[in-house]
């Protein structure tokens, strides 16, 4: 046997080539109007509809996009702690308390509230006024 000599065992019959005038009428077996019976149609993919709908990212819409950060702040630490019923405050700390979802969402401690004795917190990033103000009553910041 030889590539040469292969050959199908049935003929391919050869398609009808429409819409080329000859006996099939003013339409040539096209239809009437519409997109579909006009030469070279090409409809358009419904994906790309769908990609148009999207929101551009572009302009002041674009702010949606940036993630803040979640606030703890100085007076609130020791209540923290104290629902926590632990010594220093934590990202662990926090997630159990449900102030944020996981340990590596963004959180900052911020000077607001007054302190009244040493808190300690570790490995959460603080302002200098909240730094300035754990400091002060002899807390510790890492």
């Amino acid at each position: 046997m030889q590539l040469h000599t292969l050959h199908a065992a049935t003929r391919r019959r050869p398609t009808k080539r429409v819409g080329r005038g000859g006996k099939r009428g003013t339409t040539s077996g096209k239809g009437t109007k519409g997109q579909r019976s006009r030469s070279g149609h090409r409809i358009r993919p419904a994906a790309r509809d769908l990609v148009l709908k999207f929101p551009k990212l572009r302009g002041v819409g674009n702010s949606r996009r940036s993630v803040s950060a979640t606030i703890v702040k100085t007076g609130d630490i020791p209540a923290l702690l104290a629902r926590a019923r632990v010594a220093e405050l934590t990202r662990e700390v926090l997630v159990s308390l449900r102030k944020i979802r996981a340990v590596k969402d963004a959180v900052k401690v911020v000077a607001n509230g007054k302190l009244a004795s040493a808190v300690a917190v570790n490995g959460i990033p603080a302002t200098k006024g909240a730094k300035a103000e754990i400091l002060k009553f002899g807390g510790t910041v890492s």
